[in-house]
């Protein structure tokens, strides 16, 4: 198949007519930084032909690769075309012609993540505490646990000293061997505003006896603030205990009362995923390790704290079916549910007994 140039004005219907439609920014991540203008999936064009798969599962999903305006978007989408991408494009001028005149009109791929957790903020009224008063309950020894939602090596990296490291889908699941006290003040943290604010309202909305808060800005407002971050991996979430599963199933209940989940069988998966109408995502939304230890064959170790916030890292894809995939519990699973089923993404739930059934991870 021919590769066509599709125009600014072509690409801003495409994302609005409700049909599949993949488009990847192939520049470098050093030039995308937090996210691209569209807030899609970026896949550096010296990975792009070796990692594709991974983030397209069908190569006649209508597909647009974004470059810098240079012509690299161009020939990568010839040489897919030539392995049998049926769909393929780049769109004319690339990011800088997306950019011209302003993006605030714009569509975007994905739901932006500070405006949407911002209007949760708004609707739930989500309590936020600044980092000089933050501060100040240490100073005095007050009874307050930091949780810090983002992933491992963000963690280790900087973090609020003190802070305990529990990726946001986390959260819910081990509360309870984190903060035994519902006395407890606890304050929950990330980078910024998404995870936090989405981690805090988690926990309120799940019930928690604790008052709780999310860091208004988190790292960056701590080092606004004056003070200085805490580096490497200092105190981190470790195995769940019995009593917190069962907490965490009480709490999940009340979480999810209204969410009408959709719970799907292997058969049914396996359907899906062969179906050659649909794009279907196997997300694996547990933590690293326990994927590293065991997992479905066929599914992508997805960590679901980054899913709440940064969907478009992985599914890039709009209009597929996402599965998620965690033990038979489900917290993990039921949390990411919980908020991206308010984003618009069609999700179902597909847990597993991982100690009695696991497929081996070499599988």
């Amino acid at each position: 198949m021919s590769v066509y140039a599709v125009t600014k004005d072509r690409l801003i219907e495409w994302l609005r007519d409700g049909r599949e439609l993949a488009v990847l920014d192939i520049r470098t991540a050093e030039d995308v930084g937090y996210a691209s203008p569209l807030f899609v999936t970026n896949l550096p064009v010296d990975r792009l032909e070796a990692e594709i798969d991974r983030f397209i599962p069908r190569p006649v999903v209508r597909t647009v690769l974004v470059d810098d305006g240079k012509g690299s978007a161009e020939q990568a989408a010839e040489r897919l075309a030539a392995k049998g991408w049926t769909d393929i494009h780049f769109l004319r001028g690339g990011i800088p012609a997306w950019i011209e005149g302003g993006v605030e009109a714009l569509p975007t791929f994905d739901i932006p993540g500070v405006p949407f957790v911002q209007k949760v903020r708004s609707e739930k009224n989500t309590p936020v505490v600044f980092a000089r008063e933050l501060k100040a309950w240490q100073e005095a020894g007050e009874d307050v646990v930091i949780l810090d939602t983002r992933t491992l090596p963000e963690y280790e990296k900087a973090h609020v000293p003190g802070a305990i490291a529990v990726p946001g889908a986390e959260l819910l699941l081990r509360f309870s061997d984190l903060v035994p006290s519902p006395k407890t003040r606890v304050v929950v943290s990330c980078a910024g505003l998404p995870r936090a604010i989405l981690g805090a309202q988690t926990l309120i909305d799940a019930g928690v006896e604790n008052d709780v808060s999310y860091l208004h800005d988190g790292t960056r407002g701590w080092t606004d603030d004056g003070f200085e971050l805490e580096t490497g991996r200092s105190r981190t979430y470790s195995h769940v205990s019995a009593n917190a599963k069962e907490i965490a199933e009480a709490r999940l209940k009340a979480f999810s009362r209204d969410d009408d989940l959709r719970f799907i069988d292997r058969p049914t998966a396996e359907t899906w995923l062969k179906d050659p109408s649909r794009t279907t995502y196997f997300l694996d939304v547990r933590t690293p390790e326990e994927f590293e230890t065991s997992h479905l064959q066929g599914s992508i170790s997805s960590e679901g704290g980054q899913l709440l916030g940064v969907a478009y890292r992985t599914i890039a894809v709009r209009g597929a079916r996402v599965i998620l995939v965690d033990d038979l519990l489900g917290a993990r699973a039921r949390v990411v549910a919980h908020w991206l089923k308010r984003r618009g993404f069609e999700i179902a739930l597909h847990l597993h007994d991982f100690e009695q059934g696991a497929e081996a991870a070499a599988a």
